[in-house]
């Protein structure tokens, strides 16, 4: 069994072998800088020996849940904030109509959030939508690109399922040398390329394909992206995946860290069946990637809640609740917010487009890169973050010294504010599907507002 560990930052690596083999444990990977250890133990006492406020496994809480509900525990799924997938896309051609008003743009019409997966072809007419379609439209990407479009210095990790690097979108922004598979923090693997998975290059895509004329093109180009595997075949993000990935970043000269995640282990702190163990150990992860110059980006979620009524300072969704992670929600195609998308006065810095699945045909959702030299569109939080960490990766290409803090001040203050919706019926049920606290500058549901590519790279 595996566990996550938390000793006293600053142990030596011996110190905590030493620890771990007297209490019936393999010190398997040890990060000394944060105090946080990847331990095996085939002792089912290991947690109480350690202590229950130090050591937590997520694959002892996985089988029990499957064993509970009479699955295999690959039947468990974990979360991915992805709202809705569509299918294969066709790839259109983006040549010559960076100034076209996006054909797919159409009217939010009636319908429910939690649409199922649509199985419609898409809308026609989306050859003639600008380069990355109505998403890149309202992020004003094509007008920033002719500023720049991000430069090749500047490294955009994606903390992920895994990623195409052989897609002809991403091969030439595909970075290897800076790529892992965190599924075994001990040894990551470097050859991560061989494990792609849609929704990683998904992200990828909106970050950086190509700008080619053909299918779609990326808020950044120009820069590299590098494939960081931190969400297993089931859809988990252990905290041991989510604090090898950061830690991987932090040294091996990643600027921005796209978490388009949640780690399910962490949200289970606020109860009293959860540990805060998974928590903290991340939070270390990502404190100590900031302080090595590491920006990381963050989707609120689809679980379409309201984040600010969590008080409790261990209840934060992780990695977007911590310190110096810039929190984003979604949007639809028609700006407002998106109906799965989570919110909350203080919890949201700011928004971007992730599609509104309520669109017939699901031309709303956002069209990038899927494994195969394919596309696909896809609505959610996962489709939001990417929008940031683009754009976040054009300031860094703009301002190579900036740290993260201040690529995240020029990143709030460059966005178009966007005011509370005077109505939020989604379904028309004459009843408000979320409340928006705030003003026009700052509020619940868009944070400092949408993130504006132009803006960012001109001021």
């Amino acid at each position: 069994m595996r566990y996550v560990v938390l000793f006293e930052p600053g142990t030596a690596v011996g110190s905590a072998g030493r620890e771990m083999s007297a209490r019936c444990g393999t010190l398997a990977a040890y990060y000394p800088s944060i105090g946080v250890g990847v331990v095996d133990s085939a002792d089912r006492r290991f947690e109480r020996l350690v202590g229950t406020d130090r050591a937590y496994s997520a694959e002892a809480e996985q089988r029990e849940r499957a064993a509970a509900d009479g699955q295999s525990t690959a039947l468990v799924p974990g979360r991915a904030n992805v709202e809705t997938w569509q299918g294969p896309v066709a790839a259109p051609s983006t040549a010559g109509s960076a100034g076209a008003t996006p054909a797919d743009a159409m009217p939010d019409t009636a319908g429910s959030a939690d649409a199922t997966p649509a199985t419609a072809a898409p809308a026609t007419g989306t050859a003639a939508a600008p380069a990355g379609g109505w998403n890149a439209a309202a992020v004003h990407a094509p007008e920033a690109h002719a500023v720049t479009t991000g430069s090749a210095d500047v490294v955009v990790g994606v903390l992920d399922s895994g990623v195409d690097g052989t897609h002809p979108e991403l091969a030439a922004a595909f970075d290897r040398s800076r790529s892992a598979d965190c599924l075994s923090p001990a040894r990551p693997d470097r050859s991560p390329e061989a494990r792609s998975a849609p929704h990683g290059t998904h992200v990828a895509g909106i970050v950086a394909a190509a700008d080619d004329g053909v299918g779609t093109t990326g808020v950044a180009p120009g820069v590299r992206v590098a494939s960081v595997r931190v969400v297993d075949e089931a859809g988990y993000v252990n905290p041991e995946y989510a604090v090898c990935g950061f830690m991987w970043a932090a040294e091996h000269g990643i600027r921005v860290v796209n978490s388009s995640f949640l780690v399910d282990a962490a949200a289970r702190g606020c109860t009293g069946e959860g540990s805060a163990v998974p928590r903290e150990a991340v939070r270390r992860a990502v404190e100590h990637a900031t302080s090595r110059g590491v920006l990381t980006v963050a989707a609120v979620g689809n679980e379409r809640i309201d984040l600010s009524a969590v008080r409790r300072p261990d209840c934060d969704a992780v990695p977007v609740g911590l310190d110096d992670v810039v929190a984003v929600s979604a949007v639809g195609h028609d700006g407002v917010k998106a109906g799965y998308s989570s919110y909350g006065l203080g919890s949201v810095d700011i928004t971007a487009p992730g599609g509104e699945s309520r669109v017939p045909g699901h031309a709303g959702c956002v069209l990038s890169t899927v494994p195969g030299a394919d596309y696909d569109r896809a609505c959610g939080t996962s489709m939001a973050a990417p929008h940031v960490s683009g754009v976040a990766a054009l300031l860094a290409s703009r301002h190579p010294d900036a740290g993260p803090r201040e690529l995240t001040r020029m990143l709030l203050a460059s966005t178009s504010p966007m005011s509370c919706p005077s109505d939020y019926d989604l379904n028309s049920d004459s009843a408000q599907d979320a409340l928006c606290r705030g003003y026009a500058a700052y509020n619940g549901f868009y944070g400092h507002g949408m993130v504006d590519a132009r803006r960012a790279v001109t001021r």
